[in-house]
């Protein structure tokens, strides 16, 4: 799962198991409970639409439940999740601590507190927290977190059994069910098993009809076939719905790698018009923009610097990776190393990284050693990128 992956299973996971309740439903103000309710609604369309403009009034609704009971457990959850929605992993993690004095048994709140400590780089603490959890509560809640620990630390296989426990979990209607096998699909995409992947993003789409997530990741299993046509009407039909960065990125991609330099730029625009919404909105984007505009060689220098900004907010193995990335184009490959070295410290098997690891390695003269690292993200997955695979390929 790509960065950011996690604080969109925590809202996927909340809706679907329920919200929590802390203390006496009897006792609480029906105003308040109304008011959590909208605070969950909001955080769940933010989630399906990607307008973050649904975060503002989220937050309105959870700070004004909160305000009537500060003790409130159940605000408190959600605001931690809406904090880690907008990448402020510190924030939620705040507010998952004081939701967990207030309801210590609760499950809920240790898939939000594990989400948070994810994306700060406290990857012992998390995973404890995701194993109590699935002991507590298994569950499509528990099982796609454990999923994702076991892909951190390169656990592929294992991974892909927990993700499949999440998809039974799910059972086989509704939002749910079509984001568990589209996360499915993209465990064997990064193994570069496309007919597997293609299949759960199908399955995706039968259950959920113009599905968004399954349209961008079954795009990606269509380019990597080289079938660049068809890929780009997928993609155009997800950015049609939500224009996320990534997906207008990956449009723009597409574009480029069929001569049409113009739409191309028309897309990498829409990446920043967009990225100015979601700061306008609260979220901490320096992590993602930085990440864009180094693969696509845009603002280096600034980019160094925002990915420097990401790390000292999120130090987790994403920030470090990005950080190494941005610092490799810009020529500083022996700090680029050091980075590197850390972003590939929990064994995670993710061929991005290891190519950026061959190019540092390149970069520093060492030619047998940038080899090897690019015959492993060809080994691990021949297709995790349109534009870099071809370099790995010709360099290795």
């Amino acid at each position: 799962m790509a960065a950011g992956a996690v604080a969109a299973i925590a809202a996927t996971a909340l809706l679907a198991g329920g919200a929590l309740r802390s203390g006496d439903d009897a006792a609480a103000a029906p105003t308040s409970r109304q008011l959590i309710r909208v605070g969950f609604r909001e955080l769940d369309a933010a989630r399906r639409t990607g307008e973050p403009t649904h975060y503002g009034r989220a937050e309105e609704a959870l700070r004004e439940a909160l305000d009537g009971d500060g003790q409130d457990a159940e605000a408190l959850v959600g605001l931690a999740s809406l904090a880690n929605s907008r990448h402020r992993f510190r924030e939620g993690l705040r507010l998952a601590r004081q939701a967990r004095r207030l309801a210590p048994d609760t499950a809920v709140v240790d898939a939000v507190l594990g989400d948070s400590l994810v994306e700060l780089g406290r990857y012992d603490e998390a995973f404890r927290g995701f194993d109590r959890l699935a002991a507590r509560k298994p569950g499509l809640t528990a099982y796609s977190r454990v999923s994702y620990a076991r892909e951190l630390l390169g656990h592929q296989a294992q991974a892909i059994e927990a993700m499949r426990l999440a998809v039974d979990a799910a059972g086989d209607s509704g939002e749910p069910a079509a984001w568990s096998r589209t996360q499915l699909g993209k465990l064997y995409f990064s193994q570069g098993r496309l007919h597997e992947a293609a299949a759960q993003y199908r399955a995706a789409l039968e259950l959920r009809p113009g599905y968004v997530q399954a349209l961008d990741a079954l795009a990606h299993v269509e380019a990597a076939r080289g079938r660049l046509r068809a890929a780009t009407s997928l993609e155009r039909q997800a950015v049609a719905q939500t224009a996320l960065p990534q997906y207008a990125g990956f449009l723009g991609d597409l574009y480029r790698l069929q001569g049409s330099a113009r739409r191309a730029d028309e897309q990498y625009r829409l990446v920043a018009a967009v990225d100015r919404l979601f700061v306008a909105n609260g979220v901490a984007t320096d992590l993602e923009l930085s990440l864009f505009n180094v693969d696509h060689g845009f603002r280096l220098t600034e980019s160094v610097a925002r990915a420097r900004r990401a790390l000292a907010e999120r130090p987790g193995i994403e920030a470090e990776g990005v950080l190494a990335w941005a610092l490799a184009r810009t020529g500083r490959c022996g700090e680029a190393l050091r980075h590197s070295e850390r972003a590939l410290r929990l064994g995670t098997l993710d061929a991005p990284k290891f190519f950026q690891r061959g190019m540092i390695e390149r970069c520093l003269g060492r030619r047998a050693a940038s080899q090897r690292w690019f015959h492993r993200a060809l080994r691990t997955n021949p297709y995790f990128s349109p534009a870099w695979a071809p370099v790995a390929r010709r360099l290795s």
